[in-house]
């Protein structure tokens, strides 16, 4: 009887050599991780000390400050406020932060900051534009930009706006979390004082019923509704109040222009101490005899 012969089962062994090969790489990947690991750890290192020495190097301190639109803000203040008034690192610096210190100074309106080259830094400011001064009742006087927005307390020790025409008769209203001037009365306010040639408005009253009325500095005995005056024509100055209403400014303006000149050449020797445009219809004026200093109303 034949015996039947065992073969070897060389799947099997097959399957041991594939095991010991997995293993083998699989502890070759390890090392390679291992590697990965200290190769990312180094970097990470050598860019913290990197960022170190440039930032501890003199070589990258700001000597260039490079400053565009001061007036009322003095340099050293605004230096002051951002901290570059002391040695920096101009890596250091982040612009959008020194724009926002800035631009809560009350007198800036808006501030650019930005870093030139390695060692220089530029800074635009643009200043605000004082209009006019608002007197509030139980409120300190505010100060009121180019656009009507309130922007700073009025300080006049600090400040120096004399020059400014002062407007009464006004409110505060609260719009969007944020107080300021509105309606009718107000934008009535504005368009006057962005109308040239009503000389030089010395105060503002608004009131709800009767309009606006502007007092404007003068001199004895010109009339002239277009003069500007200065500090050497002091002596003879004179107020005159006129009543305009609540709009038809610039109509108004002209009609004043057209009594003046009447009264110039026709009465030379009397001057207008005041006159009220609340109608074009029936204009009032009052008269003073320059000699005798004699009020005359007409219509």
């Amino acid at each position: 009887m034949a015996t039947k012969k065992i073969t070897q089962n060389k799947y099997k062994a097959q399957g041991k050599k594939t095991r010991k090969l997995k293993t083998f790489f699989g502890g070759k990947a390890l090392w390679g991780k291992f590697f990965l690991i200290l190769f990312v750890g180094a970097m990470s290192f050598g860019c913290i000390y990197i960022h170190d020495a440039v930032l501890q190097s003199p070589l990258f301190d700001v000597k260039t400050i490079m400053i565009d639109g001061l007036d009322r803000v003095t340099r050293d203040e605004l230096l002051a406020r951002i901290g570059l008034d002391k040695p920096s690192n101009i890596f250091e610096l982040q612009p959008d932060l020194l724009e926002k210190k800035l631009n809560t100074h009350p007198w800036i309106r808006m501030a650019t900051v930005k870093r030139q080259l390695l060692s220089t830094i530029s800074i635009k400011i643009e200043e605000q534009e004082p209009l006019a001064i608002v007197t509030i009742e139980n409120l300190a006087d505010i100060v009121i930009n180019a656009q009507g927005a309130p922007f700073k307390e009025y300080e006049p020790a600090k400040d120096d706006l004399k020059a400014l025409p002062v407007i009464s008769g006004v409110d505060l209203s609260l719009s969007n979390s944020t107080y300021l001037f509105e309606g009718d009365l107000f934008n009535a306010v504005m368009e006057i004082l962005r109308i040239k040639g009503f000389g030089q408005i010395k105060t503002i009253l608004g009131d709800e019923n009767t309009g606006i009325l502007i007092n404007i500095l003068n001199t004895y005995p010109d009339t002239n509704f277009t003069k500007n005056l200065n500090d050497t024509e002091s002596e003879n100055k004179t107020i005159i109040p006129v009543k305009l209403g609540f709009d038809g400014f610039e109509e108004k303006l002209a009609r004043a222009r057209q009594i003046q000149r009447y009264i110039e050449t026709n009465y030379p020797g009397k001057t207008i101490s005041a006159i009220d445009l609340f109608s074009l219809e029936k204009v009032f004026v009052t008269t003073e005899d320059a000699a005798q200093h004699t009020i005359e109303k007409g219509v």
